[in-house]
């Protein structure tokens, strides 16, 4: 029970972090579940979880990887092959031996063999880590492309080095040659364990499909097998596990690109099922990264016999170290060259790619495996502060990283505002393709001529945002026009008050029209009036729940109360109207004109006679088929910002177009 109660608190605080980071977007989803983790562990009846290794590469390391494998452009990693082999290999070792012999010199408690240890558990990039920054940061295409391979390749390399390292440590005997001839026979024997044994997994999963045995739960659970099969085979034959994931995910890739549409539909419960087993797995990831840091840091600062602050200061210099050694790697390996293909390298570019090398859990976890005693049965030496240093370093990359990064991105876009339009023009494109397919799929018989109505009305915003005119397919999402609009249901409120004080309308009228002025306000404000509304929300609630305050749903009200209601919004129209028709703002004469042309297209739809069907088909069901859209679109714009095809500022705009056309649908309807 405990278990199964720690486990709800964790996927809590992953839903949690997304929450607050939609308010707080300048700081990163990682950061704040690993703040989360580090909270949860302080309250005396919080969750507390030991981190095991072996258990944490199984869990979460293998099918995280697949999936990384399986999305990441093949033709880009083979375009790319010579730089992502110089990071993910060549970097590694020369770190280990660089700074494993910096960290000697500075700790000559840490013997040479753990010292090289230390360093090669903080020479690869964590996969998790990269993606989770990517999303947030706009980074260039090919520099993006880099840092997932070298992520995908260099755990390899690195957990390979750590482990002859811990052989030294442990027996005291290192032989460079018999290293050297291990580590290719893991890396290579991982990647073709890993294609021979996707191979025969896609084989089976088209037998089965010849046999007749279509049924998508079949294919979703072997799909979900997938990388923990391809991980535990690698490292039952010695082989490297993580990279047999990360080949099985790529031949994966090349199954499904090869399977025409009528056998892809099997594929279509993995591939929706996929994202929110992901979405879970990498939460936990840092999550439990954060409940571990209290413990390694009391170990540290608990201890008399060490001193915190010194230690702390290695950690440091030691990140700095890393920092620069990969600066200078990479600047290196660019003199004369293009690292990135056909792209020339800026010392802003070379910045990025030393600010990306983002470590994560993967380190901890090895950090972790490091044994209590040796085999003489006296204690590992330093442990608790090796565990400590690597710790260090997984924040200090993540928060720097973090910080610089998004300044250097989006410097690189100043005075680019022509390009920062297009992929604005572009989200709108995928966004509305989205919603029309969504349409399509929720067709059926019954409701064909409200699909139709309501495609040709999308088809209709789509043609315009193709012809380059994306201001007259949506409503402008600029301060202007919102403050607007709030200032406009601020007048409504005030007709409806009036026609309330002269008893035109009963006060369960008045209050049904407030509570659906409150729904657009939430839809409208964003975040910039988020709190105000919903605590508002939430006392109306409590008041209603209390019997205090009751207020009719649509469903509820009779003919009477609908046509004060229309009668209601017609007088509030005129009061919009007329108020703003008085105004000589003329710097705002567009926005203006705009919104009184709103409020007449209201009236004007009011004013018609209502019947429930007419040449478009049922107006609720059209109304229902607009919501099916919408919801279409968060989930497209949503994906479009973690692949890192746009921006948070782009992904803000895009739902602030969503949030306007839903006001307008329910003002509307």
């Amino acid at each position: 029970m405990a278990i199964f109660s720690s486990i709800i608190v964790l996927l809590a605080l992953i839903g949690l972090s997304n929450i607050i980071n939609r308010h707080l977007p300048v700081v990163p989803v990682p950061l704040i579940q690993i703040a989360l983790g580090i909270a949860i562990t302080l309250i005396p009846s919080g969750v507390h979880m030991t981190l095991e290794p072996e258990l944490f590469f199984i869990l979460f390391v293998a099918p995280l990887l697949y999936n990384d494998g399986k999305h990441t452009p093949r033709n880009e990693l083979w375009r790319l092959r010579a730089p992502i082999f110089l990071l993910a290999v060549g970097l590694v070792f020369v770190t280990v031996f660089l700074i494993g012999y910096a960290i000697h010199f500075m700790i000559p408690s840490i013997p040479l063999p753990s010292a090289f240890g230390l360093a090669a558990l903080l020479s690869p990039t964590d996969a998790v880590a990269v993606n989770a920054l990517a999303g947030r940061v706009n980074l260039p295409k090919s520099l993006r492309h880099l840092l997932e391979g070298e992520a995908l390749m260099n755990d390899a390399s690195g957990l390979v080095a750590f482990k002859f390292a811990m052989a030294a440590a442990l027996n005291g005997t290192f032989s460079l040659t018999k290293a050297s001839i291990s580590f290719v026979v893991i890396a290579t024997g991982g990647l073709a364990v890993g294609c021979v044994l996707a191979f025969l997994i896609t084989g089976l999963r088209a037998v089965l499909r010849r046999s007749g045995l279509e049924d998508p739960t079949l294919h979703m659970l072997i799909h979900m097998l997938t990388p923990f099969a391809l991980y535990l085979t690698g490292e039952h034959l010695g082989v490297s596990g993580i990279l047999a994931a990360v080949a099985g995910g790529v031949v994966h890739a090349v199954e499904r690109d090869e399977y025409d549409k009528a056998r892809a539909r099997n594929d279509e419960m993995p591939d929706h099922t996929w994202p929110v087993i992901l979405y879970i797995l990498n939460g936990l990831v840092f999550v439990i990264l954060g409940l571990q840091i209290p413990v390694v840091f009391s170990t540290v600062f608990d201890n008399p016999a060490i001193n915190s602050l010194r230690v702390t200061g290695y950690a440091c210099l030691i990140f700095v170290m890393l920092l620069l050694l990969r600066f200078l790697w990479t600047y290196a390996f660019s003199r004369g060259g293009r690292l990135f293909g056909s792209e020339k390298l800026s010392i802003k570019i070379l910045a990025m790619t030393s600010l990306s090398g983002v470590r994560g859990a993967i380190t901890l976890a090895g950090a972790f495996s490091i044994p209590l005693l040796l085999i003489d049965g006296n204690p590992f030496p330093e442990r608790n502060v090796i565990i400590f240093i690597a710790t260090a370093v997984i924040l200090l990359s993540l928060l720097v990283a973090s910080t610089v990064l998004p300044l250097l991105a989006s410097s690189s876009d100043t005075g680019n505002e022509a390009k920062r339009t297009e992929k604005e023009r572009q989200g709108q494109l995928k966004m509305m393709n989205a919603a029309i397919q969504a349409i399509h799929q929720a067709a059926s018989k019954e409701n064909e001529a409200e699909t139709s109505a309501v495609l040709a009305e999308y088809e209709r915003w789509f043609r315009m945002l193709e012809l380059q005119k994306p201001q007259l397919a949506m409503k402008r999402a600029d301060e202007g026009i919102i403050d607007m609009r709030i200032e406009a249901f601020r007048i409504e409120r005030e007709a409806a008050r009036r026609m309330l004080a002269q008893d035109e309308i009963s006060k369960p009228q008045f209050e049904l029209f407030e509570q659906s002025l409150e729904q657009l306000e939430q839809m409208l404000a964003g975040r910039r009036s988020f709190w105000p509304i919903i605590m508002k929300k939430l006392l109306n609630s409590l008041l209603e729940m209390l019997s205090l305050r009751k207020t009719k749903s649509h469903a509820q009200l009779g003919q009477s109360d609908r046509e004060a209601l229309r009668r209601l919004k017609l007088r509030a129209c005129d009061a919009v109207i007329g108020t703003f028709d008085k105004q000589l703002d003329e710097h705002r004469s567009e926005e203006r004109s705009e919104l009184i042309s709103h409020y007449h297209f209201i009236k004007e739809k009011l004013q018609k006679p209502r019947s429930p069907k007419k040449d478009g088909g049922d107006a609720d069901v059209q109304r229902d088929l607009h919501w099916v859209a919408i919801q279409a679109e968060r989930v497209e714009v949503q994906s479009l910002y973690e692949r890192g095809e746009i921006n948070r500022e782009i992904a803000n705009k895009l739902r602030q177009f969503i949030r306007n056309r839903e006001a307008s649908i329910l003002e509307e309807g």
